[in-house]
């Protein structure tokens, strides 16, 4: 059940799912590994790669 519901949510959703950490340093070493540089802040948790367009492109690819 929780797989299908996984597969309804919109890609923005899944990628802030993938993507939201509680420290900049873990946001930047998986920004490394998706190849993307920077980090950005969402609802006070971080993100890697400098902006959300960019991190969605990089998960897409992954």
């Amino acid at each position: 059940m929780a797989l299908f519901c996984a597969l309804q949510l919109p890609s923005q959703a899944l990628a802030h799912a993938k993507g939201l950490y509680k420290t900049e340093a873990e946001a930047e070493k998986r920004a490394k590994q998706l190849g993307c540089k920077g980090t950005h802040q969402n609802n006070g948790l971080w993100m890697p790669c400098a902006y959300e367009a960019a991190l969605h492109q990089e998960l897409r690819q992954e």
